[in-house]
């Protein structure tokens, strides 16, 4: 990848603190196995890193063109292909899921009564497609969050390879109570893999295909699939949690993992792998406004819809979350969008940055975040499960912005 941090207003000097941070806090002191960092302004690649061990087991270092795990970075990419159907004119964000999924017009909510019983109760609205979007439907995750927080020990499943298929489970989940009434709260939840069902409800085609014909094959993203095959395992990372010990084991061998074989279940919350590369195209596509190297994915009105905190009146997820909440994020000062979290100002979320800047993560640690006021964007990619363990974000954050000189 080549690098230009002159080109892209940056300082070479204090970029490179980014290299020191990672390989004496992280690497040396084998915390993770290895780890992707890419800083890219105005376009410009400004810093550009792999270091460590993409593969302990059989000593294969970072390659530039390594595969990682997304898991939930896999959101953001859902989200704009739903919206895609939108601008064609097929929904509007407050159109009831129950429009395109009969089975969802039953679903009920369950809540306590005064006496202390729950019981069930029609919602006071039905779920809607940015409920979906937003994860304020009330649909939740199951057990999949505890399970994460696990401490891990060898041949422990990274996240349970879940059955059937997109359709499936949303009728599954038209039969389970609602955690709470649609736009109460916010709560991280299987709304973004509704999202992924709306896309083939709406569409008419299988999720991945229509990802790959309107997002992945415009915008050159040629290593973002939900398979990893024969061609590419080879570039394919182990994934990695620590045991009670605090030692890295592996808990998905790159040959032998779920990811090597073709799913009936297409995740868009959490079932796509990819490079550092073909996710900075797509974030500079965002940057961009919806387009990137003469293909347009979206208009800019609409990134911008999608970019905005849509939390009622304009609060933070500190003060909607229920409580106990998980995220990729943290909540102080931080909105959310369709699909993706919006930080409403340094002052408010205590980490340096820009108002509007838009950002989320996955389960195996990976992150980035959009800057549109610096047109910045940043990708962190690394394996190691839960994305809690360390707070990758928040640190690449406090030596990204110092870099910044023009």
């Amino acid at each position: 990848m080549k690098v230009n941090p002159d080109a892209a207003g940056m300082d070479a000097r204090r970029l490179e603190r980014i290299t020191e941070h990672l390989q004496e806090r992280y690497i040396g002191p084998g915390k993770i196995a290895g780890c992707q960092t890419a800083v890219v302004r105005h376009g410009q690649v400004a810093y550009f890193s792999s270091l460590g061990s993409m593969d302990l087991e059989r000593a294969k270092p970072v390659a530039e063109d390594t595969i990682w795990r997304l898991y939930s970075m896999t959101k953001p990419i859902t989200g704009v292909a739903l919206m895609t159907l939108y601008e064609r004119g097929f929904f509007q964000l407050d159109d009831p899921v129950h429009r395109f999924i009969p089975s969802w017009r039953d679903i009920k909510v369950r809540e306590k009564g005064s006496d202390g019983e729950a019981r069930l109760v029609d919602p006071r609205r039905a779920p809607t497609v940015r409920d979906v979007m937003m994860h304020t439907s009330g649909v939740g995750y199951g057990n999949l969050l505890d399970r994460l927080a696990e401490p891990a020990e060898r041949g422990t499943p990274s996240i349970p390879e879940r059955q059937g298929t997109l359709e499936t489970m949303a009728e599954e989940l038209a039969g389970k109570p609602l955690h709470f009434h649609p736009g109460d709260h916010w709560m991280y939840s299987l709304g973004t893999d509704v999202c992924a069902r709306l896309v083939e409800v709406i569409s008419g085609r299988r999720f991945d295909e229509y990802l790959q014909d309107v997002l992945f094959g415009p915008l050159g993203m040629t290593d973002t699939a939900f398979v990893v095959d024969d061609s590419r395992v080879d570039r394919f990372a182990a994934n990695y949690a620590r045991n009670r010990a605090k030692k890295l084991v592996s808990i998905d061998d790159p040959v032998e993992s779920a990811y090597r074989r073709p799913r009936s279940f297409l995740s868009g919350g959490g079932g796509l792998v990819g490079t550092i590369g073909d996710y900075l195209r797509f974030c500079q596509m965002l940057l961009n406004g919806g387009e990137l190297d003469g293909a347009r994915v979206l208009g800019p009105k609409t990134v911008e819809l999608m970019t905005a905190n849509h939390l009622p009146g304009g609060g933070d997820m500190a003060s909607f979350a229920v409580p106990g909440a998980y995220g990729e994020v943290g909540f102080a000062g931080m909105g959310f969008g369709l699909t993706m979290a919006v930080g409403l100002g340094p002052v408010r979320t205590g980490v340096i940055g820009s108002p509007g800047e838009y950002m989320w993560g996955g389960a195996a640690s990976t992150s980035f975040w959009c800057d549109p006021v610096e047109e910045l964007a940043v990708v962190f990619m690394t394996q190691l499960m839960p994305s809690g363990t360390f707070n990758f974000r928040g640190q690449l954050k406090t030596l990204v912005y110092p870099a910044i000189v023009d």
